[in-house]
């Protein structure tokens, strides 16, 4: 599971099989979300509060192109 990175506990990561459109996937402890980047939206959330859902939703929105550069650079290398 490729790390994009860390950040006060969270994980974002993808899988290796992963598959369009472009998301990225949290962790922390034993809760986890999924979120597509473009538009920005939550696809599901297993655990995390609403107050930690907007802080996830924070970060990934000030990382997005990063998290695109990243998925993009691992998925057409992996082919």
């Amino acid at each position: 599971m490729p790390t994009v990175f860390h950040l006060l506990g969270y994980r974002f990561f993808f899988y290796r099989n992963d598959h369009t459109p472009i998301h990225i996937h949290v962790k922390k402890g034993n809760s986890q979300a999924k979120y597509e980047l473009f538009p920005l939206s939550l696809v599901y959330n297993h655990g995390f509060k609403v107050s930690e859902l907007k802080m996830i939703e924070a970060i990934i929105e000030d990382n997005q192109e990063i998290i695109a550069e990243h998925w993009n650079k691992f998925f057409n290398n992996a082919k």
